[in-house]
């Protein structure tokens, strides 16, 4: 079922001014779907005035008319993407310089080297099994987060090691893990251009250098099978599937 922002923010805001307790199906129903866009909002940051904002929910659920036309909404919203889309290139921009500023203070860290690509990556402890190849499908356990020390993934927390062939996952792991050996343990210190670049992703700012805490359970073989359709290389894993931080999709 699909749920238009017009018919949530209606929802949301009757309930807005009822203190009581939802109690009924139809009540508690309403409440979910008014908290869940609540909740979806407020990550938005918008800047929204709720007295106009309530004005405009109780004409429409009245059927008055609307004190903007239909053209002047549309500009209204216009105006709005516009400058969310400045507000986000500048932050992109900013944590660019911010990226930056980490990784060319970090790669002089003691024990940190630096790849042609501009990968950096610490070995903490060697291993001594046998590296993955690019066609390889590894078992690691891992540890993410940002440059403020954020956790953003962690196999570790969910208590189950993550399964995925190389070809699957962002350049900075595919790169990485080629340079570690079965049994070892390593950090990833991943540059924009190798993980997202100027992509944001969920708890995941665009330009964001990334930090993966990495330990290489198991290295195999790539099947026999080609694997799934549209996704060259890649294998139907077992559970869990591949770092939902450091996959390409």
């Amino acid at each position: 079922m699909r749920i238009s922002i017009v018919t949530i923010l209606v929802l949301a805001a009757v309930f807005a001014g009822c203190s009581r307790k939802p109690k009924s199906q139809k009540d508690q129903i309403s409440y979910a779907i008014g908290a869940q866009f609540g909740k979806s909002l407020k990550s938005q940051d918008l800047d929204l005035d709720s007295k106009m904002l309530s004005q405009g929910i109780e004409a429409s659920l009245k059927g008055e008319k609307l004190s903007l036309s239909d053209e002047e909404m549309q500009a209204a919203m216009m105006k709005l993407n516009e400058e969310r889309q400045k507000e986000m290139k500048a932050q992109a921009e900013k944590n660019k310089g911010d990226s930056d500023a980490f990784l060319a203070k970090n790669k002089e860290a003691e024990g940190v080297k630096v790849t042609s690509s501009g990968l950096q990556y610490k070995i903490a402890s060697e291993g001594d099994g046998a590296s993955p190849k690019g066609d390889d499908i590894v078992v690691v356990n891992y540890r993410g987060t940002l440059v403020d020390g954020k956790e953003f993934d962690s196999s570790y927390k969910r208590k189950m090691p993550a399964e995925f062939p190389l070809k699957g996952v962002i350049p900075g792991w595919t790169e990485g893990l080629q340079l570690m050996k079965k049994g070892g343990k390593a950090t990833f210190y991943v540059p924009p251009e190798l993980g997202y670049g100027d992509r944001p992703r969920q708890n995941i700012p665009a330009n964001a250098t990334l930090i993966f805490e990495v330990e290489l359970l198991d290295v195999k073989a790539p099947p026999k099978n080609p694997g799934m359709p549209g996704k060259p290389g890649a294998v139907k894993p077992a559970a869990p599937k591949k770092p939902k931080a450091a996959s390409k999709e």
